[in-house]
């Protein structure tokens, strides 16, 4: 599945105001930059594609129509040379009072493989020689040293794994995200399969495949942890309770620590072996019991890969 490179985006405006929000989109070529950008000029942001980073702080200062208040920056290793001072210049805007957020999409590099393979199109970092006669090799080595040199930035930003993600997967994760920002930590609870790979975007990863597990009920195999008689069946083994609570406490032990460090986003990976069953019922249950947070998300990688 590709995540083709659409034209820049861009509207022209009448009226001047100032810009109260800004989602910084980064993020390793092929992840799906595009389409997380367009997905949020669908929720009202004015888009920008590929926005040098030395013209941050010139652009945060121009006058801006009121409807571009909430403002969309694509910014990526085509501007190598300045992205080291693309950090340290986020923290100064926060710094100064400016809502800014940061959003890094990564995916493995199979995947990232595959979706350059299908669209044609040449990394960005490529030589010349090498993306024009298809050499895989120097497509990986394009990529390891891609993720070097975004490495200081993926540490500041709120990171989206886009392995398993559809493009329509994407823009509904990416507006969910923004839609459920406030001036609160969000909590994003995903389930995951085991055995498809620990999720990129994880910042905590509890297994629970120690639970009984639903799979190996006839009447169960084919429901998900979101179904009435799955989440009946945990719910009567203790060690499930115990573990949801062990879960929960964990979490909010942790959030005013997690709060102060001036996080945007926490998310909480919940796996088990096929991301169908135990994952999911305790995603659902800590979404729940956390509503109280008010910023919450919930995820189900596998379930959603097959939605």
């Amino acid at each position: 599945m590709s995540f083709p490179d659409d034209e820049p985006t861009a509207m022209a405006p009448p009226h001047p105001q100032t810009v109260r929000e800004l989602v910084l989109i980064t993020g390793i070529s092929g992840s799906g930059k595009s389409v997380a950008l367009h997905a949020l000029e669908d929720a009202g942001f004015f888009c920008v594609d590929n926005l040098p980073p030395e013209l941050l702080r010139e652009y945060m200062g121009l006058e801006h129509p009121r409807y571009t208040q909430r403002v969309a920056i694509a910014v990526d290793v085509r501007t190598a040379r300045s992205l080291p001072a693309l950090v340290p210049l986020i923290e100064e805007l926060r710094g100064e009072g400016v809502a800014i957020r940061p959003l890094f999409l990564d995916a493995n590099t199979d995947t990232l493989v595959r979706r350059f393979s299908e669209t044609r199109r040449p990394h960005p970092l490529s030589q010349p020689e090498a993306s024009s006669g298809g050499n895989q090799h120097a497509l990986i080595e394009a990529i390891e040293l891609e993720r070097l040199m975004l490495a200081e930035l993926r540490e500041v930003s709120t990171v989206i794994d886009t392995s398993t993600l559809r493009p329509a997967g994407l823009r509904s994760h990416v507006r969910e995200l923004v839609a459920a920002t406030t001036n609160r930590l969000t909590l994003v609870f995903e389930s995951f399969a085991f055995k498809y790979g620990v999720p990129l975007d994880a910042d905590y990863v509890f297994d629970v495949r120690v639970l009984p597990n639903p799979y190996y009920v006839r009447e169960l195999r084919p429901l998900s942890g979101r179904d009435a008689p799955v989440a009946q069946f945990l719910s009567e083994q203790p060690e499930a309770a115990e573990m949801l609570a062990q879960i929960e406490g964990f979490i909010r032990r942790w959030l005013p620590a997690l709060a102060h460090d001036q996080r945007g986003y926490v998310t909480v990976a919940i796996g088990c072996t096929g991301g169908q069953h135990r994952s999911v019922y305790m995603v659902e249950r800590l979404g729940q019991r956390f509503a109280d947070h008010g910023a919450v998300v919930v995820r189900h990688r596998e379930l959603d890969a097959i939605d």
